[in-house]
């Protein structure tokens, strides 16, 4: 009986021992999938980790969403095996919330960009620095009332990753002082002193928009300090 219980556990190490190795063997997804959340090809800016989108593979046992994280920039990628998937825009992002799929598919590196209907969104920005002061100019664009305006808000960081959360100072500008969004904004800050020995900041204009979280961003922009 003890030869025959041994004989089963080496049965069982020696199968599971293959399984491993099999299952160790399987190809890992060599396409990736890139491309931009836009409105008319402009790239919409967004919070760092903050939005998302979600792919989704019909016809597999395990039938789950792959997050895909938004980068500040507007742009996205994602590695993944060659086939068919459906693309949802989640909602939560400084944009009108559209239930509807795209279809995407994957044969090889594969560019695809996600049309979005933001509220308003910065269309430009320009950046200048007199001193401890920077000047930004932004030229907005409103494209859906739904939602009112709420604010515009100039950040300065410490690294790239500016926004309202990861800021050393930040002006705020409401509504109520902007009459016409048609024409430019412009606002100050002051650079921090804890920030005045670095090479350099970061800065960003952000456009809130009444009821939504997430706020639209321009592109980041380094200021030199030195």
């Amino acid at each position: 009986m003890r030869l025959k219980a041994y004989i089963y556990s080496l049965l069982l190490i020696t199968l599971a021992g293959g399984y491993g190795c099999k299952k160790d063997n399987y190809d890992e997804p060599e396409s990736l999938l890139t491309g931009r959340v836009v409105f008319e090809g402009q790239p919409i800016g967004v919070r760092s980790n903050a939005v998302q989108l979600e792919l989704w593979q019909h016809g597999y046992a395990f039938f789950s969403k792959i997050r895909v994280f938004v980068a500040p920039d507007g742009t996205y990628s994602a590695r993944l095996f060659d086939g068919d998937y459906k693309m949802t825009r989640q909602n939560g992002g400084p944009w009108l919330s559209n239930t509807d799929s795209i279809d995407v598919q994957v044969r090889g590196n594969t560019v695809v960009d996600v049309p979005v209907t933001p509220y308003t969104f910065v269309k430009s920005a320009t950046f200048q620095r007199n001193g401890a002061t920077i000047t930004a100019t932004a030229s907005l664009q409103t494209v859906s009332t739904a939602n009112a305006l709420e604010s515009v808000r100039l950040y300065v960081f410490r690294t790239a990753l500016v926004d309202d959360v990861n800021q050393s100072a930040r002006t705020v500008v409401e509504a109520s002082a902007i009459p016409n969004t048609g024409q430019p904004v412009s606002m100050n800050v002051t650079i921090p002193a804890a920030l005045t020995s670095l090479d350099a900041v970061y800065v960003r204009v952000g456009v809130k928009t009444a009821g939504v979280n997430e706020l639209a961003y321009s592109p980041v922009e380094r200021i030199a300090l030195k």
